[in-house]
């Protein structure tokens, strides 16, 4: 399978950034092609609504979007992987989540998609915003949410660490 891993936060030796790799550990043994899209170091501009991609044209802007249309066009599985900063899923992956836009109808259909968020919190209510957000996406696209690891407790590396959610990652990986 096919999987894209797009992170959200500019922490590179971060909580969410091990996660990411943990995954990616576990999906590559399952012999997945895995790419990995950092969106936090990524020139992605937010969409504008203004329709040209809708219109026969392509999107108003051409940046770092044109590296990832093509990987998520092809993955089976997607994944988003995000800090929890205030209540939902941080901006980077929320621009881009929303230039999905421009690949609408192309995206309907037979996708898997997983999420997997970190956050200092010790209670998962504080996911509450994102784990809405990533059922209605799935749901509205047609994908099949796959699962989930919700860190709660997380806010450095060495607390992330000494938890149980890196292996989870790397089971959800494998699981593919």
């Amino acid at each position: 399978m096919k999987v894209l891993v797009i992170t959200g936060s500019a922490h590179k030796n971060g909580t969410s950034a091990h996660l990411a790799e943990k995954f990616i550990d576990g999906a590559t043994e399952s012999r997945h092609e895995v790419y990995r899209f950092d969106a936090a170091f990524k020139n992605v501009r937010p969409c504008i609504g203004c329709d040209k991609c809708q219109n026969g044209g392509s999107c108003a802007f051409q940046d770092d979007m044109g590296e990832l249309n093509p990987k998520l066009l092809e993955a089976d599985v997607v994944v988003f992987v995000s800090p929890i900063y205030y209540y939902d899923i941080n901006a980077q992956i929320k621009t881009v989540i929303d230039r999905f836009y421009a690949n609408d109808a192309k995206l309907h259909g037979s996708k898997k998609a997983a999420i997997m968020l970190t956050m200092a919190d010790a209670s998962e209510e504080s996911a509450e915003g994102a784990l809405g957000s990533f059922k209605g996406m799935t749901k509205y696209l047609g994908w099949e949410p796959v699962g989930s690891v919700v860190a709660t407790n997380s806010w450095t590396l060495e607390m992330l660490q000494k938890t149980d959610f890196p292996r989870q990652a790397y089971e959800l990986g494998k699981s593919l």
